[in-house]
C-alpha cells in the first residue's frame, strides 16, 4: 500500500494539522490498481517562512525511496495553516495527464 506508506511517513515527518493523500492513478493510462499518481495536500506549521520550492524538495527527500520506485508523479499542495484557512472551501486539481510513460 504505497498511499498508507506516503501518509505515514509524510504524517512522522511533518505532523500536519491536515493531510490527504489521493491515488490518481485511475486517471491516467496505467494498469488497474495502480499506486503511481497521487495529489498530497499537506498543512504543517512546519512550512513557515518556507518557499514552495523548499517545502517540496523537504517531501520529495522523505519520499525517495517511493519516487525510486513505482510513484510516478506527485501533484504537491503544501501549506502552513494561515495559508490553508482561506482554501479550505476550494476545490484543489491536479494537472491533467499528458501521457508521458502510457502503456500501449
Amino acid at each position: 500500500m504505497i498511499r498508507q506508506t506516503i501518509e505515514e511517513k509524510l504524517f512522522q515527518a511533518f505532523s500536519p494539522s491536515h493531510l490527504d493523500v489521493q491515488n490518481e492513478s485511475y486517471r491516467h493510462n496505467v494498469p488497474a490498481g495502480a499506486e503511481s499518481h497521487f495529489k498530497v495536500i499537506v498543512v504543517s506549521e512546519q512550512f513557515t517562512n518556507q518557499r514552495f520550492l523548499a517545502r517540496h524538495r523537504s517531501i520529495y527527500s522523505i519520499l525517495s525511496a517511493e519516487l525510486a520506485g513505482g510513484v510516478h508523479a506527485l501533484a504537491l499542495h503544501t501549506y502552513t495553516p494561515k495559508e490553508w484557512e482561506g482554501l479550505q472551501d476550494t476545490v484543489l486539481s491536479s494537472p491533467d495527464c499528458r501521457g508521458a510513460g502510457m502503456i500501449a
